[in-house]
């Protein structure tokens, strides 16, 4: 029998359950975060009911969609920023027998176990009171699949060595705060207005809390019952209620406690107030094992449709990164307008703000929950007047996507970001990371060659593409010497390049990966107007005035945009030959972990922009996106005749100079490496599967799950080892196992399909249809082209 795990190290015992032994203070964040139990329309970490946030837990329940704006002053300036709210908290429960002290924790021993295929957080606990009164604690908690608005707390109390008076007090707190990133504290943290606690004539407290610069109203009502007899009083005070249960209890005989609360927000449809809602669904709900039976069906569904069966040794950490996907991500998100924060509703990071990220999410879920990936769509056409207005204010034509965003779309991008070595704030420029709008535009794309959704193209996804490309074209401007046209002014994916050292003013010219994209969005805009029907094509482009004059220009920038080029490689931007080559062997040997290179930099008063030396990939990213025969199109579009060896060579030049300082940057050299370097590519592949549960960014999955990042790795079994994309109406599968993979399963959805089921090993590639009345599906396989028909089942040896 193995040995158990050293207390404090995460335990998988099974493919299905993360466990932690004991309390270590310096871990509790990063448990929290990965305990968190949440269904798409909230997320509540995995604190314990008696703590607060006192620097070592922090309870933080996040509603999808829910932001307020406040002012600061940091560094002389006043900046305003928009905060994902720490929304009152649901959680707080507590014990005491007759006459001790309300217990606060830690207990004397613990074990925390996340059933990931039901969602159930577990606690197992022994208490060891001041007059040595020892009580067994058994803590069961979910946040409903099946009902979204509900939460419930189930607590088993057993003393073992006493008996007596037992008292349990069960609250509800609105008096808390944004404090959870260290960073950010100093700047402006409360986001709760307390309007109203108590208890309601039949016995449920009430707590209403306002937004302070929002019109949200937030409600919750909660119901804490018992098994046996027992008395119960109620305490309050501004922003705070709770129910307090006397009951007696005896050595060896179990007291179950049970909270369960409703949460509401003034935003949700087919509700007369959020108290009214709240107050009706509490006073409904079943006992705790009907809610977890309903929950756990929820959940097996869940789990059917997004089957990956993987002969590997990691399939703990797939079903985490994918548990925690779909409880930021789920049915229960497609009407609530809001898109895909780049640290999931887990914690507080970037302000809970929308970046790039749903890029890598996108990529999945077009397969797997295609309704999810259109509602997120339909959250950025929604914002596309706010793009609109940002171009304008750049002075330019068509949709300026915003580097981060949060409730209205404008940009959230922060103006200074604190370098903690240094304790300097410095200059942000990130928002120049103008390339979000093209990963907007390829997940328009992407969606509709995944699903054939012509309706969706046709109503929002072409107007989105369009006036992307309307903005690329107007953003280019021809440069004579050259016969090209540049885009200057910008930053790519790297980040850590925000200039050039040789210039005053931010930004970049010419950066190859925001080049290139911008190329293929100019050439899909086209391809867009050509699949709509011939009267909503008129009716666009008249919405949209946009003429032939217009279009043919779209046609030159688009074939003539610069790219650069040195040494034989793709150039990340142009200008980067002339940068320094850092002392690499040095400044490894004194630094183990340079994945924060430029704060060590700048902490030593030098700059990262003097160097060749990159936070994650840049120009690599065009071979994420694309396969590489697209990506020597694209290039020769661009007139780059651009040879089979291109991809090894530039992998190779910037897998030396690359510091993984994303956790982004994994997931995209296993995916690139996995053409040209399969042991490499699968060692890239582990260490973005296992990123967030070994915290491999030290400290920073406490503040939020890298959602990207847990997509993307399990995106790299899905399509990049099967070799699946999705073109010209055709499934095409191109497999590269890994020595260390055997074989691959799933099941996936695909232009109206609910049961593709793909099989591949080390010989052959298999594909069923599960009879419907859909289309056949067309296969391309290494030069193979089929058609598989609904009932059928079709094997290609390898």
């Amino acid at each position: 029998m193995a040995a158990d795990p050293p207390t404090g190290y995460p335990d998988m015992p099974d493919p299905w359950t993360l466990r932690y032994r004991g309390f270590e203070p310096a871990e509790e964040g990063l448990r929290e975060a990965l305990c968190a139990v949440g269904n798409g329309y909230l997320v509540s970490r995995g604190a314990a009911p008696e703590s607060a946030a006192d620097g070592v837990h922090y309870p933080g329940t996040y509603l999808a969609g829910c932001y307020d704006r406040a002012e600061s002053t940091v560094a002389g300036r006043v900046v305003a920023n928009e905060d994902l709210v720490n929304c009152p908290n649901w959680l707080p429960l507590t014990f005491r027998p007759d006459g001790g002290a309300w217990f606060t924790g830690p207990p004397v021993g613990q074990t925390l176990e996340l059933d990931l295929r039901r969602g159930l957080l577990t606690r197992t606990a022994l208490v060891v009171d001041a007059r040595g009164r020892r009580t067994r604690l058994v803590q069961r908690r979910l946040a409903s699949q099946a009902q979204p608005h509900l939460l419930a707390l189930e607590s088993t109390f057993t003393p073992e060595n006493w008996s007596g008076p037992l008292e349990v007090r069960s609250g509800l707190d609105g008096r808390v705060a944004n404090t959870g990133v260290a960073r950010y504290r100093g700047l402006a943290e409360r986001h709760l207005v307390p309007v109203g606690q108590g208890v309601d004539g039949d016995g449920l407290l009430r707590l209403e809390a306002d937004l302070v610069n929002s019109p949200l109203r937030i409600a919750l009502c909660a119901r804490t019952t018992a098994d046996r007899e027992h008395t119960a009083r109620s305490e309050s005070r501004p922003g705070w209620a709770a129910h307090l249960l006397a009951l007696e209890a005896a050595p060896d005989r179990p007291v179950t406690v049970t909270k369960t609360v409703a949460v509401h927000t003034s935003r949700d449809r087919a509700v007369e107030t959020p108290l009214l809602a709240s107050r009706l669904l509490a006073a409904e709900a079943g006992p705790f094992d009907r809610l977890l039976a309903e929950h756990a069906l929820r959940w097996d569904e869940l789990w059917r449709r997004c089957r990956i069966d993987a002969e590997f040794d990691g399939a703990g950490p797939l079903h985490l990164n994918l548990f925690h996907l779909l409880q930021s991500c789920s049915e229960h998100s497609v009407d609530l307008d809001v898109g895909v924060p780049a640290r999931g509703l887990h914690g507080e990071a970037y302000r809970g703000h929308v970046f790039w990220d749903e890029l890598f999410v996108l990529r999945l879920l077009n397969l797997r929950f295609p309704e999810l990936a259109r509602a997120v769509l339909r959250y950025r056409h929604r914002r596309l007047d706010a793009a609109r207005r940002q171009a304008r204010a750049l002075g330019l034509r068509g949709a300026a996507y915003p580097w981060q965003s949060a409730r209205d779309g404008r940009e959230e991008s922060q103006q200074l970001h604190l370098n903690p070595l240094s304790g300097r704030w410095l200059p942000d420029h990130s928002h120049l990371q103008r390339h979000v709008g093209s990963a907007v535009a390829y997940n328009v794309w992407q969606y509709y060659q995944a699903t054939g959704d012509r309706d969706f193209l046709a109503t929002a996804g072409a107007e989105t593409l369009l006036e992307i490309a309307r903005f690329w074209s107007s953003a280019a401007v021809h440069d004579p010497a050259r016969g090209h046209w540049s885009v200057r002014g910008v930053l790519g994916p790297d980040e850590y390049h925000d200039g050039y050292p040789w210039r005053s003013r931010p930004g970049l010219d010419d950066n190859a990966y925001t080049n290139v994209l911008a190329s293929w969005v100019l050439a899909r805009a086209q391809d867009a107007l050509d699949v709509l029907p011939g009267y909503r094509r008129d009716e666009l482009r008249e919405r949209l005035g946009l003429d032939a004059a217009e279009l043919d220009r779209w046609q030159e920038v688009g074939r003539h945009l610069h790219v650069p080029f040195h040494d034989g490689v793709l150039s990340q931007f142009d200008g980067y030959e002339r940068l320094d080559e850092l002392d690499w062997p040095t400044y490894r040997a004194r630094y183990p972990d340079l994945r924060r290179l430029d704060r060590i930099l700048e902490a030593e008063g030098d700059s990262v922009k003097r160097y060749k030396a990159s936070k994650q990939a840049d120009a690599l990213m065009l071979w994420y996106l694309f396969s590489a025969r697209e990506v020597r199109d694209l290039l020769r579009r661009l007139g780059h005749p651009a040879g089979h060896e291109l991809l090894r060579r530039t992998t190779d030049y910037y897998l030396r100079r690359t510091v993984h300082g994303s956790t982004l940057s994994s997931v995209v050299h296993a995916w690139v490496l996995t053409r040209c370097d399969r042991r490499a590519a699968w060692r890239h592949f582990r260490d973005a599967l296992v990123a967030d549960l070994t915290d491999s960014q030290h400290g920073t999955t406490a503040e939020g799950v890298h959602l990207g990042a847990m997509a993307g790795a399990v995106d790299l079994l899905q399509r990049c080892y099967t070799g699946l994309e999705v073109r010209e109406d055709t499934l095409w599968l191109d497999p590269r196992l890994p020595s260390a993979l055997n074989g691959l399963e799933l099941d996936l959805r695909y232009r109206g399909h609910w049961g593709l089921t793909l099989a591949v090993d080390r010989r052959t590639v298999t594909v069923s249809l599960r009879q419907d009345r859909q289309e056949p599906v067309r296969i391309r396989l290494r030069g193979t082209e089929a058609t598989v028909q609904p009932g059928e089942t079709r094997v290609f040896h390898l």
